[in-house]
Parts: C-alpha cells; structure tokens; sequence
C-alpha cells in the first residue's frame, strides 16, 4: 500500500487525479489510482478497476458513484486549497483571518509596506511586497488556487487580472462597480486576453447578500468561494503533509499495522464534515485530521484503535448516526448520518 502513497506524492496535481475505492460488494477495498484520465495503478491485477476502467477514466468530479451495483469513493487527490488575495486593504482583512479559519493557504500581494504588515498581522501564511507584477510573477497557480482581486483601483485591478488569466485557478473574482468592472474587462479583451476566462470571472465579486461593510464583503466573498469549490467537488482528500504522515515509519515492534486512514464516504444530513474528510490514527492514539470533532469522532478512533490492536488488515465500513435521541443524549448534536472507510496504511 505504501508504493500507492509514494505514487500519489509524485503526481502531477494539476491533472484531474483520483483515488478510488470500492465500498461494497465483492471486491470491497480494492483501489485503484486515476490520473489524467488514465489507469495509473491498481490493488489488483484483473480485477474490478481494469474490467470497468472505461467508467472511471472520464471522471471529472469526486464523490461516490455507483458501477453496476456496486459502489465506489472516487476521492479528488489535490493541492490544499490556496487563497491569493491581490490587496492588502480594509476588505482583505477579514477575508485572511476567516480563510485562515476554512484551512486555506493565504498568499497576499500588496505594495504598500503599511499595509503589506497588516495582512502579517492578520495571520496570512505568506505576504510579497512588491508591484503586483512582480508579486504575480512569484505565484505560481494550480487548479486549487483561488484568486481575488481586491486592489486599491481599477488599473491595479487590470493589471493583476491580465497576469492571473495565464495561469491555472479554480476561481478568480474581482471587485468593483459593474461600470468598472466592465471597463477592465473591454480593455483586457482588446489586449488579446482569453475571453473564455474573462466570462468566467466572477465579478462584481462575492454572492448577492446585500453586503456593506468589509466584513459582510468577505463574508459574501467566501461563500460565492465555498459554493464554486463545492460544485467542482475538489475537496483535497490527500494533502501534502497527509501523505508525509502515512509514508512515515510503517509498523510497531510486534509487527502489527501502525495506522489506519478513516474517510468519510458518504453522509446524510447536517454532519460537520464533507465527503473526503479524513483521520489518521497511530497505535499510540494520536491523529492526524479530522472528521468534525465531538463524539464522532471520538468513535471513529476508538474503533481505529482497537483495528490497530487486533491486528485487523481488512477494510471496514461503519456507519456512525448522528440522528434521534441517543445521539442526542451523546451529544451529537449536528444530526447528520455519516459511512467511515477505515483502512490499514
């Protein structure tokens, strides 16, 4: 299992990559690697993956789907999420310090020093100083960058969207008045820029909720960004240091399985978690992740542990329901249904 690991750190993730997993059904727990819309790897030779390989090499989103009665995870294997925020004003503010919150990397650009120390201030993992030009030209995008242009002025604005139209991006919004707006765009479009990406921009930026103050801007920001991630359902399930976790030290000294990788694979209702949220358990009852926290989770690694100690190598699913009375007396209070794939890695 380790070589499917190490294969998955080298892969280029700018292509679509998917790590599938069967969940039911006779071939329960075999898995197999996707990437470029190409078989790259599978648990087993001749077995369900390369029989029905045709289903899975024009994926274009994660999430469970169903091959002839039988059901499979196909997890988006991808970057952690990256918030570049071209701006260092009143609005960028608080779209640092709740990005931060949703577990987003924060790159900002400013050129103003002031201001530049003040995205520092608000906990962003990394501010560049420099022309917008020259700061662009430091980032490099990928299909999990999420850009926003929230600049001091229109010709600022133009030029951070001219540079961010050549690079890859899963969103990119620009603020501004429609009158604005529509005057960048009509420049860009005589320069030669993409029109396929500038109809794709998201602008004047943020959802419609009547937002005022920086505050609610940011707020309508990241919710029009929460909505795009979730309709592309990229959900990184296989983050850099996820993978470094797992490719650390195999087994105890009595030769037993050191972790096991649970993931959500299905859910139902409100529960806290997405699809692809994981945890990684080690033998010694530490974790890496999350699956939302509380009692839940809770469960999820006393079984992860008890896998551990009896030396269990089989996958499993368990079903952990957060609905009704006796969940509410445990205090899982979200309400939600959720299907947990453990596994040995």
């Amino acid at each position: 299992m380790k070589t499917l690991y190490r294969l998955l750190k080298d892969l280029d993730k700018n292509q679509f990559t998917f790590l599938c997993t069967v969940i039911d059904g006779s071939a329960f727990g075999e898995k197999a690697l996707f990437s470029n819309h190409t078989l790259k790897w599978s648990s087993r030779e001749n077995g369900f993956f390369e029989k029905n390989r045709t289903n899975f090499e024009i994926l274009e989103k994660g999430g469970l789907i169903n091959v002839d009665g039988t059901s499979v995870f196909c997890d988006v294997a991808g970057h952690e999420k990256q918030l570049v925020i071209c701006g260092g004003g009143h609005v960028s503010i608080p779209i640092i310090k709740t990005g931060i919150m949703m577990g987003y990397e924060i790159t900002v650009l400013e050129d103003r020093p002031k201001f530049a120390n003040n995205a520092r201030n608000a906990g962003a993992h990394k501010v560049i100083c420099e022309s917008f030009d020259k700061g662009l030209d430091m980032v490099q995008g990928n299909n999990d960058t999420f850009f926003v242009i929230v600049t001091r002025g229109h010709r600022y604005d133009q030029k951070c969207l001219e540079k961010i139209s050549r690079k890859q991006h899963a969103y990119i919004g620009m603020i501004g008045s429609r009158r604005r707006v529509k005057q960048v765009m009509e420049n860009l479009a005589k320069k030669g820029t993409d029109k396929n990406v500038l109809d794709h921009v998201h602008s004047p930026i943020g959802l419609d909720i009547g937002a005022k103050t920086p505050v609610e801007i940011a707020v309508a920001i990241l919710a029009e960004i929460i909505q795009v991630k979730n309709a592309q359902n990229r959900n990184s399930g296989y983050s850099r240091k996820l993978i470094q976790a797992i490719l650390e030290n195999g087994d105890n000294d009595n030769g037993r399985p050191a972790k096991v990788l649970t993931t959500i694979v299905a859910r139902k209702g409100s529960a806290p978690r997405e699809t692809g949220a994981k945890i990684l358990i080690h033998s010694d009852g530490t974790c890496f992740g999350s699956i939302g926290g509380g009692c839940a989770e809770s469960d999820v690694l006393k079984r992860g542990i008890h896998m551990i100690r009896t030396n269990r190598s089989e996958p499993q699913i368990c079903r952990i329901d957060m609905t009704g009375s006796d969940a509410e007396e445990n205090g899982m209070v979200c309400g939600g249904v959720i299907d947990i794939l453990f596994e040995v890695v």
